[in-house]
């Protein structure tokens, strides 16, 4: 394995990422903690003190909106006019390990630890790897919290759930109506 030779693997944790059907951006910073070594208590911003991240099933990545289209990813040649871009979608279909790459580093402090940072992740499109014989833990996203409403939308939607019950109060009433008025 290339690079693990300049990394300290003592007292390091071994943590998998299944990216199967998780959202691009928020796998990337749950990765980019972990790596950072953000949850941990010994945390230190100008010390290395972060996993081994190992990611799988990059292939099976999912964005939201219309990124697959309108997200480029460019890069300049060298030479006059050579600016070059691909889509999301054809960097998935080329290189899906490279979007996830890409995606974690830019969520990295730009400092000289980042080099070592990147060393540490290692990023897989099928759900194999060759760390079978290391400790490796499951890394579990947490759920997604979904922002509270807003005072005034919650009230609006209050008021037409409220509506729309009274109004099928209303029709039950008018059909019992009907039913005794015929039985008559």
């Amino acid at each position: 394995m290339v690079g693990l030779r300049r990394i300290d693997l003592e007292g390091l944790r071994w943590r998998v990422f299944d990216a199967k059907g998780q959202v691009l951006g928020r796998l990337a910073s749950q990765i980019s903690t972990v790596l950072q070594g953000k949850d941990k208590p010994t945390y230190t911003p100008h010390r290395e003190v972060g996993d081994m991240c190992i990611v799988l099933n990059a292939k099976d990545i999912c964005v939201t909106g219309q990124k697959l289209t309108n997200k480029l990813y460019r890069w300049h040649t060298g030479y006059v006019g050579h600016l070059k871009e691909r889509s999301l979608r054809d960097q998935l279909a080329k290189d899906p390990t490279e979007v996830i790459r890409k995606a974690v580093l830019r969520m990295l402090p730009r400092n000289r630890l980042r080099d070592d940072r990147d060393r540490k992740l290692r990023i897989f499109t099928d759900s194999e790897h060759p760390f079978g014989d290391k400790p490796i833990e499951q890394f579990i996203m947490p759920p997604r919290t979904v922002r509270k409403m807003r005072p005034q939308k919650r009230r609006a939607l209050l008021r037409a759930n409220k509506k729309a019950a009274e109004s099928v109060v209303n029709k039950t009433k008018k059909t019992k109506e009907k039913v005794e008025h015929s039985a008559k």
